[in-house]
């Protein structure tokens, strides 16, 4: 098993722009590092469905989800579209695993990888968005909406148990 440490919010690696991987064998041991880190976590937290290379320290241009039962390796993606339908929802990170952000998403995207291409609504649309904006250096506390838009995960459960 590769378990690798997550890198957590302020680690400046987490702001670099990942690179596309040339190397397929490079490739596998990235997935399979991904895979097993993102089951070490699910194991140790209770929840997570998608991890990018640059959240293990690798700046490439990877990504390992596991969503709805089917795993999804996505290699060198990009995107083909992103809807200008939105929709809100509370967001959480491995790098930042008690804190929630709020904020927009994309209703509908498209985008093509190493293996084809993916579209997708609702929430694996958001699941694409938030790993794909890692690879650009971009976090979910960066696309907070204004206001009150940052909640620790304690408070959130706490809130959505009083509803």
């Amino acid at each position: 098993m590769a378990v690798r440490r997550i890198l957590q919010l302020g680690d400046p690696m987490l702001r670099l722009l990942s690179t596309a991987v040339l190397d397929s064998a490079a490739a596998r041991e990235t997935l399979t590092d991904l895979r097993d880190t993102l089951h070490d976590f699910q194991a140790r937290h209770g929840f997570g469905r998608g991890i990018s290379a640059v959240q293990i320290g690798r700046p490439e241009r990877v990504i390992y989800i596991e969503f709805e039962g089917v795993a999804y390796e996505l290699v060198n993606p990009q995107w083909e579209y992103l809807s200008p339908e939105k929709f809100q929802l509370w967001d959480d990170c491995f790098s930042f695993p008690n804190l929630l952000v709020h904020l927009d998403r994309s209703e509908h995207v498209r985008l093509r990888h190493a293996g084809g291409r993916i579209e997708a609504t609702g929430a694996l649309a958001e699941l694409l968005q938030h790993e794909m904006d890692h690879l650009d250096g971009i976090l979910a506390t960066d696309r907070a909406l204004p206001g009150n838009s940052l909640c620790t995960r304690e408070e959130w459960t706490r809130q959505q148990a009083d509803v």
